[in-house]
């Protein structure tokens, strides 16, 4: 009887270890389990990392947002920015012919030659003796009659001014009398001033005396053909 129990009180006590042991591996297996399985649980991002950090599909980042916007090639926001009207450029000076300076009365030798034709015409010739180019106000010639009153009219084109190189000629007709005027005065000499400020030149009238009772004067021309035609 009493080997019985004991039997009995051995095989209990066989039976809990068992059950003791494949309690220790079932929890052995699940540890493990647990430790090879990745971590479903997300961190948490780090704001510092993330600032800045485009996807490729964003319009922007913080960080251009945070710079100045610059102006666009071209525009007007900066009085000196390139992209607006060109600044006018200066007005023209009276200084436009490389320093060139005006023509003297004294600057030239005058030449008065009656001409063949048209009757009672002459043919005024300057030169230019000063061995310079100068600027020949070509309008305000004045010629006028010792012993007259008043100087010659123009007539004609009026002229322009222009540069009048060392040895160049110039020319322009006068118009002694008119063929329907009578009467008049002889005159064999003439005097020739380039404007009205300056001091005349007194030239004889080759081929003279001529009479004078209505003189009127051209331009200067560059052609003696040209300073005839009027």
């Amino acid at each position: 009887m009493v080997h019985a129990v004991r039997a009995r009180r051995t095989t209990a006590v066989l039976a809990a270890l068992s059950l003791g042991l494949l309690a220790l591996t079932a929890c052995k297996g699940d540890a493990e389990q647990d430790a090879a399985a990745p971590s479903t649980t997300a961190s948490p991002s780090d704001p510092a990392k993330d600032k800045g950090k485009g996807t490729g599909e964003g319009t922007g980042t913080d960080e251009d947002a945070d710079k100045p916007a610059t102006d666009a090639p071209g525009g007007s926001g900066g009085s000196s920015g390139s992209g607006g009207a060109p600044e006018a450029s200066e007005p023209a000076t009276d200084d436009q012919d490389g320093g060139v300076g005006m023509c003297e009365t004294t600057d030239l030798s005058y030449k008065v030659t009656v001409a063949s034709k048209p009757v009672n015409h002459a043919l005024l010739t300057a030169t230019n003796n000063s061995g310079d180019p100068c600027l020949l106000p070509a309008g305000e010639l004045v010629v006028t009659i010792p012993g007259l009153d008043g100087a010659a009219e123009h007539m004609g084109p009026a002229g322009e001014d222009w540069i009048l190189n060392a040895g160049e000629k110039a020319y322009a007709g006068i118009l002694f009398s008119r063929a329907d005027t009578p009467g008049g005065k002889s005159a064999d000499k003439v005097e020739i001033a380039l404007t009205a400020a300056e001091s005349p030149a007194t030239v004889p009238v080759d081929d003279g005396p001529v009479t004078v009772n209505d003189s009127q004067v051209t331009s200067f021309f560059g052609t003696a053909e040209d300073a005839l035609t009027y």
